[in-house]
């Protein structure tokens, strides 16, 4: 109809995509691959090559920070650094930073060029993603929602 908006193909694929996530329980799980995957973008230098977000729980990221120096510092800038998170991923899914000292995944340096593949996907939670995916109709779109809740699946696991 003239004069009415009408919504994206690829909008409403992201809201059955964002509530699927919601409904599964991987919601937290997503954003941990996302702030993963841009976190030297979203944090800075040096920071992000000195720190690893290793996993969202109870809305706390628990963070991997290289040495007690860097553990000191960033207690200094904590608001600073909840700040940009929550720029990325909304105010309400991480509410607090727990800081641990550890060490920062060598593959993950270079986790901006995507050089890094994840690991595979076991049987059991690629059959789960199939499942999941089936009511999605654009073939590329399925295949790969089915890969990233795989992995998610597989993770999940271990």
């Amino acid at each position: 109809m003239p004069g009415m908006a009408r919504s994206h193909p690829l909008d409403s694929c992201g809201a059955i995509l964002s509530g699927l996530a919601k409904r599964l329980g991987l919601e937290p799980r997503l954003v941990e691959l996302r702030l993963q995957h841009r976190w030297r973008e979203i944090v800075g230098e040096p920071t992000g090559s000195h720190t690893w977000p290793d996993q969202i729980r109870f809305k706390k990221l628990y963070l991997v920070v290289r040495n007690s120096v860097w553990l000191q510092q960033l207690t200094f800038l904590k608001p600073t650094l909840l700040a940009k998170i929550q720029a990325e991923t909304g105010p309400d899914l991480i509410t607090e930073i727990v800081f641990r000292v550890g060490e920062i995944p060598a593959l993950r340096s270079d986790a901006h060029t995507g050089s890094d593949a994840p690991p595979p996907a076991t049987d059991a939670a690629l059959a789960e993603a199939q499942a999941h995916a089936a009511a999605v109709q654009d073939p590329e779109l399925r295949a790969r929602l089915t890969q990233v809740m795989a992995e998610a699946f597989s993770r999940a696991d271990r």
